[in-house]
């Protein structure tokens, strides 16, 4: 009864050491990508590290990545304040001149990027479905990675943590 006993507790930790192996050598650091912002600037994410990062992949035809816009003015103007940067970065399909046209008529505060060649898009392990969005930390750690529209209040909360 005793060895049983034993070998349930080393299998405990030995289920432990794993997971927390897991947790440490599973982390997925952002790629060394750069962005163009419509405004001309050039952005390059190991230029950002020290600063959490939300990088989002839309399209102007993708009805929840418009939707989804107020959201991100809004994590904007309260966490840029400490940091916080946003790049929204349009498909490679999606024609410049309406990109441009909806970040004007928006007023996005944000960086807006395009990724004409689809260089991004590969970066970010061959984006597909939009929205898609990253979230990015201090020391570029992808954080978090969510297809499909975001939890406001979530991500708010993950922000404050970062």
């Amino acid at each position: 009864m005793k060895i049983k006993s034993a070998l349930g507790v080393l299998a405990a930790i030995s289920l432990l050491g794993a997971v927390a192996w897991w947790l440490t050598y599973t982390k997925s650091f952002a790629p060394n990508a750069v962005f163009t912002t419509l405004k001309g600037e050039r952005l390059a994410i190991n230029e950002l590290k020290g600063k959490p990062v939300l990088i989002t992949f839309w399209a102007t035809d993708c009805p929840s990545c418009i939707e989804e816009i107020p959201g991100f003015i809004a994590l904007y103007q309260q966490f840029n304040k400490n940091g916080l940067e946003i790049i929204a970065v349009a498909m490679p399909y999606d024609p410049p001149s309406r990109v441009q046209t909806l970040a004007r008529d928006r007023q996005l505060p944000y960086a807006v990027a395009l990724d004409i060649d689809g260089s991004l898009v590969r970066a970010f392990g061959d984006v597909q479905l939009t929205p898609t969005t990253f979230l990015i930390d201090r020391q570029g750690v992808i954080v978090m990675h969510k297809v499909g529209t975001f939890d406001l209040e979530s991500l708010k909360v993950l922000l404050a943590q970062l």
